[in-house]
């Protein structure tokens, strides 16, 4: 039997939520966005819908409106348990009552609850919040409205918001989606891309510094939307000046001018003394059950733990010589590759290796701390600054325990992370690289993993810049406040933006600066911006609200000296103070103008987001879509744990594993017989015996780069010959030199095929390729100029000398 899809109630009707519709407003780096849900109760009974939504974590929500039918009611922020008990209170006595705010275990997952919504009327709430815009590895920005909220896991005796609202996962939400977004930039906007259709971007200034596009009708919401802008002059440093409410007292953050400085440090290229780095790297990879799990929906084939797979060995080849290392995988449980970190040595690397290519998605949950607490246990090497690598799909519950304890050991380490596949954490990946004053990478869609991860790497690899500060050049009268601590790390053409309340503000056109001030590899550097001191007004208070935000995140779990308020209780009075949400606070609103209560048994109506890929369960789909559309389930086998079966309308197979099956499945929930030689529905219909093992096509990149030995060379070797579609014979006879010189003629053929046919991808091999030089230029008596002008000539390439760097 197909099991019916979408969300019903008891009764199996549809949910009351019926549409979303999205505006976004992109002023240069900082996005405004502003949703509307539509509810109406088709039910005879009064309702109480209550719906589990992902958002972005660094989002700032400062507007909640709702509106049934003429009545517009303005949400108020209040301390949490006051806002619950006063919705508690309005819908137990027959008020319609609305209620939004942060889950107590992550700040990117929100719960919004509309109580007493009478039978056939309809309501609608409208959200407004402001976000910066992440800067991507290929300078564009990157805006993601999450439609993907998976179930977190979380430790035992923990209770978890999205375990308790979620319901059987895959299934298609039943409301639609509109979005629109409004372009304005500082320079040219060249393009904007995006993982869903999206209409032909349509410029409205002649300079096309200003545009318009929307998401394609139809769109399913079956994904996170994410959007990459791009623009003619991405690292433009910038300052803008907010002018402060002129109802709101002078002295207070909104009664004040806020200065948002938006900075690019540049700094010069890594050397390739940098390569012997004396570091220590440590790598932690999730390997839960829910690794096992596409990375999106338009690739089956490709599971997030295969994806962390080949980067974890890509990694290994990249690190500099010279440097300590060690692996952890993790799960319910976690392990070690070594006791401690070991020397990156030719025998190291391989038994890593080794136990990196059978890694697998079989350790249960994803119990993130415990892991964290063995890293930070071990003592730090001496003169070996750690670099803390963390690949996790970001299902956990505890999300602040985690980030809390990344900060307690910031002085340590720095901490890189990277959120695998969509609906992964924000709050997790970005709180644990900012707790670790590292950097944070998404991955979702059909990006590679690769050159995010690179680019990391190469944060790592980057000179320390050391005694960050802040000064201003401006009239004495004017005061200045950080609304946040300055970072205590800079990375090459990341943005840097910064906070800051003036007090004393005068109206007047007058200059300033502002100096960022850094020391790097022992050399002062500073970056300066000119300022119009006089502040722009603007109603919407964006800047305000963006810097009340940094600051109530600063005085979050700050414990205040006796007889000082503690920083719950400043976070708290900010947050009334500017509008914004906290983890302390919560929007109310309660709807006064109805003076007859609402009658009748009140239903409760949970409303999920789209569950992607979580715990084991049934996918269901409607059953007339199998045929046309595509539909995804979880089977439910005694021998395997949450492997896939697939349709779409060319093939139908399951996944257990790597192995790949053909299968005809009509709907239903699949049962194994002996070990998954025989899938058998609920129907007793028989499908697919001794199913061929699914063949994987092998990456020649990743093949290449998993040749090299530690030291940067290749030996020759008949899988090295065959990327470059000769036989062993054939490279051996072509060498120009004596036979000592094989795996300088080997090496240098690699290196050759890299810039010859890897050049899109240089990203992901350059450390690979830099030690590979600089093992070429040590061995003696080697006439590189006419190595490469043979291997040129063998390869069919015409790659220069000076290209290579061997000159």
């Amino acid at each position: 039997m197909a099991s019916v899809c979408g969300l019903r109630t008891v009764t199996n009707e549809p949910v009351p939520l019926k549409s979303v519709e999205v505006q976004v407003d992109v002023q240069g780096h900082v996005a405004s966005v502003s949703s509307t849900l539509q509810y109406e109760n088709q039910e005879s009974s009064p309702v109480e819908a209550v719906f589990i939504f992902p958002i972005e974590s660094n989002a700032t929500i400062y507007s909640f409106v709702a509106r049934i039918g003429d009545v517009e009611i303005k949400a108020q922020v209040k301390e949490k348990a006051q806002a619950q008990e006063e919705y508690d209170d309005a819908v137990s006595s027959g008020q319609q009552a609305f209620l939004l705010e942060e889950s107590d275990e992550s700040s990117d997952v929100f719960r919004l609850s509309v109580g007493s919504l009478p039978p056939g009327q309809s309501a609608s709430v409208t959200l407004s919040y402001v976000t910066e815009l992440a800067v991507q590895a290929d300078d564009a920005l990157r805006f993601c409205l999450p439609a993907v909220l998976n179930p977190r896991y979380t430790p035992a005796g923990g209770k978890s918001l999205t375990a308790a609202g979620s319901g059987p996962q895959g299934e298609s939400v039943p409301y639609t989606l509109s979005l629109g977004v409004h372009i304005y930039s500082p320079s040219t906007i060249q393009s904007v891309q995006s993982n869903c259709p999206l209409t032909p971007l349509e410029f409205l200034s002649q300079d096309n510094t200003e545009a318009k596009v929307s998401l394609s009708p139809g769109h399913k919401f079956d994904r996170d939307v994410e959007l990459l802008l791009y623009y003619g002059q991405p690292h433009q440093p910038t300052a803008i000046l907010e002018a402060g409410q002129p109802s709101a007292q002078p002295g207070s953050l909104m009664g004040d001018t806020v200065a948002m400085l938006s900075f690019y440090p540049e700094f010069p290229s890594i050397p390739s003394s940098q390569m012997t780095s004396k570091g220590e790297f440590i790598f932690v990879v999730e390997g839960s059950g829910s690794m096992d799990c596409p990375m999106n929906q338009s690739n089956y084939k490709q599971t997030r733990i295969s994806s962390a797979r080949d980067t974890l060995l890509l990694l290994l080849k990249s690190l500099p010589v010279g440097c300590y290392f060690n692996i952890y995988g993790f799960g319910s449980s976690f392990k070690s590759y070594f006791p401690e970190s070991v020397e990156y040595t030719q025998a190291n690397m391989e038994t890593a290796e080794q136990k990196v290519k059978s890694m697998q998605a079989d350790m249960g949950g994803t119990e993130i701390l415990q892991v964290l607490q063995d890293v930070y246990s071990k003592p730090c090497l001496p003169s070996r600054p750690r670099q803390l690598f963390v690949f996790t799909d970001g299902e956990v519950g505890n999300t602040k325990d985690v980030i809390d304890l990344v900060k307690r050991h910031a002085l340590s380490h720095r901490c890189f992370t990277f959120g695998i596949g969509e609906g992964a954490s924000s709050a997790l990946v970005n709180g644990m690289a900012e707790g670790g004053s590292g950097h944070p990478q998404f991955i979702t869609g059909a990006e590679r993993l690769q050159p995010k991860v690179m680019q990391s790497l190469q944060f790592a690899l980057q000179l320390v810049v050391e005694d960050i500060s802040v000064k201003w050049n401006i009239p004495a009268d004017i005061s200045v406040t950080p609304l946040s601590p300055l970072p205590n790390v800079l990375f090459q053409n990341q943005r840097a933006i910064l906070y800051f309340q003036l007090t004393g503000q005068s109206s007047t056109n007058i200059s300033g600066s502002v100096s960022l001030h850094y020391t790097l590899d022992k050399k002062a550097v500073e970056n300066t911006l000119t300022l119009n001191m006089k502040p722009k007004e603007d109603s919407s208070m964006l800047i305000h609200r963006l810097g009340a935000r940094k600051a109530i995140l600063a005085l979050e779990g700050e414990r205040g000296e006796a007889g000082d308020k503690t920083g719950k209780e400043r976070a708290v009075e900010l947050s009334i103070q500017s509008g914004v949400s906290s983890s302390y606070t919560a929007f109310i609103a309660v709807n006064t103008e109805n003076k007859q209560p609402i009658k009748g048994p009140l239903l409760r109506r949970n409303i999920r987001s789209k569950m992607l890929f979580g715990a084991s369960g049934q996918y269901c789909s409607d059953e007339d879509e199998l045929n046309d559309e595509e539909c995804c389930y979880i089977a439910v086998l005694p021998d395997y744990s949450a492997d896939q079966c697939c349709s779409d309308d060319e093939e139908s197979y399951c996944c257990f594993g790597e192995n790949c099956y053909q299968a005809d499945l009509g709907g239903g929930s699949l049962q194994s017989e002996g070990q998954g030689s025989v899938v058998t529905l609920e129907d007793g219909m028989d499908y697919l015996s001794d199913p061929p093992e699914r063949q994987k096509v092998g990456d020649p990149l990743l093949e290449l780069i998993s040749l090299q030995k530690v030291d940067g060379s290749w030996d020759l070797q008949p899988s090295l010959a065959s990327i470059f579609g000769k036989k062993e014979e054939e490279v051996a006879t072509a060498l120009p030199r004596k036979p000592e010189f094989l795996s300088v003629w080997a090496t240098v053929l690699a290196v050759l095929w890299l810039h010859g046919h890897k050049m899109d991808f240089k990203d992901e091999w350059q450390f690979v390729a830099a030690k590979a030089v600089a093992w070429i230029r040590a061995q003696s008596g080697a006439d590189l100029t006419g190595f490469v002008a043979a291997g040129n000539s063998f390869l069919g390439l015409k790659v220069e000398l000076r290209n290579l760097g061997l000159q």
